[in-house]
């Protein structure tokens, strides 16, 4: 047994739409007019031959003005070619010339900004970054006894040095 479900869709009409579909009529018809134009030019440019009713001669010669038009119409479209890449160098130059003049290659100052370590991760590793990490915590901690062992120790070096050159200058024979 074959159930059948309908879907139905509402499709808003807004202006938006209608623009698209407005747009759509117009490129459609700016497609077909530029067929029909090419169509008219290629009627007048170039008519049709009948060349059944023509001898050998003839035949040679419409070669020859055809071969002839065609030589002049490369011509013509090699110096355009040549305008154009002279023109598109110029424009290059121009808006090389234009940058330099706006300026636009200056550095901006740059300001230190403070960021924390777990910033930096976030921003390098993105949403793989899950451990906060503080950094503070692998330093080793310094007491104070440990640093008055440390002074300690220093003070008893520079004695000891002292007594060192004290002895050298004490038992250095004397010339």
């Amino acid at each position: 047994m074959f159930t059948c479900v309908c879907v139905c869709v509402c499709v808003c009409v807004g202006p938006q739409s209608l623009l698209v579909a407005k747009a759509k009529e117009e490129l459609e018809q700016e497609i077909l007019d530029k067929e029909e134009e090419k169509q008219r030019y290629l009627e007048e440019k170039a008519p049709p031959l009948v060349t059944s009713s023509m001898s050998f001669t003839e035949l040679q010669e419409l070669c020859r003005e055809l071969h002839a038009k065609i030589d002049i119409a490369d011509e013509e479209r090699y110096d355009i070619e040549a305008k154009v890449m002279l023109n598109t160098r110029e424009i290059k130059d121009l808006s090389i010339k234009v940058l330099d003049l706006r300026g636009k290659f200056k550095r901006p100052t740059l300001r230190r900004v403070r960021v924390s370590a777990d910033a930096i991760l976030r921003s390098l590793l993105g949403s793989k970054h899950k451990v906060s990490m503080d950094l503070r915590a692998n330093l080793k901690s310094v007491r104070k006894e440990d640093s008055e062992k440390v002074g300690r120790l220093q003070r008893r070096t520079f004695q000891v040095q002292k007594v060192k050159i004290q002895t050298r200058i004490l038992f250095q024979p004397t010339s």
